[in-house]
């Protein structure tokens, strides 16, 4: 690297777990010109820091460069096979079993742009246009699976769709799923029951007012705060959802790599 580093790089043990993952062309193509790793950190700049890609710094390859392989890695699932094995990995070095037997869904609202509006819906709980992302992580708030709609979209409506994503990540282990209030209906329920998971909705107590620090619903909060530290993620920026949420992957991914950084070594 002939350059001066940026906190976004990655260092050589995450570089080198990660790389077999991004190979989608043999070392020595001949349409290669720039180095994978220098094409990952840029991504990962423009992830960290939430600017345009024409604001892409010069020294690393050029933002229409950075964007194509961007989409190709997105479209052939390199992040979200990555994350997969770091779950496992992170989830044995924590003396649990491999898959989950029980996740938490939520979802969040991101506020539209001019690049994302055309496919924008208004939340009427948050008074707010925009795309609801809907996540799902395990107990200890690792990725599974994520999906995007307009924010005018019921949250009860994606739970057959997001929980069957999850039963093909984990292999059909799951059975319990953790949610709020927003999730609550007899035929919500039976959709879950469907993908072969059982819903159990986490209710307020009654008659209570502010914060409340309410069984495992928690921790699918604490994961979007997480994910929340890439400003890339701060608003919807993209103007196609399947870019939204590569994003989400890619930061599950590096914050995975992130926790799992000492094992690599």
């Amino acid at each position: 690297m002939t350059r001066r580093g940026y906190p976004s790089d990655v260092d050589d043990d995450t570089y080198l777990f990660l790389l077999p993952y991004l190979l989608l062309s043999p070392k020595d193509a001949a349409q290669r010109k720039y180095p994978i790793r220098d094409v990952l950190n840029a991504l990962l700049w423009v992830a960290r820091t939430g600017a345009q890609w024409a604001y892409l710094p010069h020294d690393f390859p050029p933002a229409e460069t950075v964007r194509q392989q961007a989409h190709r890695w997105f479209e052939a699932s390199c992040f979200e096979n990555a994350a997969h094995d770091l779950r496992l990995l992170s989830r044995v070095e924590k003396s649990r079993s491999g898959d989950p037997s029980a996740i938490i869904i939520d979802s969040r609202t991101l506020q539209s742009t001019p690049e994302s509006g055309h496919r924008a819906g208004f939340d009427g709980a948050k008074k707010r246009k925009g795309t609801k992302v809907h996540l799902a992580v395990d107990t200890l708030g690792h990725f599974l699976a994520v999906l995007t709609t307009p924010a005018n979209e019921q949250d009860r409506a994606q739970v057959f769709d997001l929980c069957l994503e999850v039963q093909e990540a984990t292999g059909a282990k799951v059975e319990v799923a953790y949610a709020d209030q927003g999730y609550t209906g007899q035929q919500t329920a039976l959709e879950a029951t469907e993908a072969g998971v059982e819903l159990i909705v986490v209710k307020r107590p009654e008659a209570t007012k502010g914060f409340i620090l309410l069984p495992k619903r928690w921790v699918v909060e604490r994961s979007f705060a997480w994910l929340s530290r890439f400003r890339q993620l701060g608003r919807d920026l993209e103007r196609l959802p399947s870019t939204l949420v590569g994003f989400h992957v890619l930061a599950a991914c590096v914050l995975l790599c992130n926790n799992l950084r000492p094992l690599f070594a």
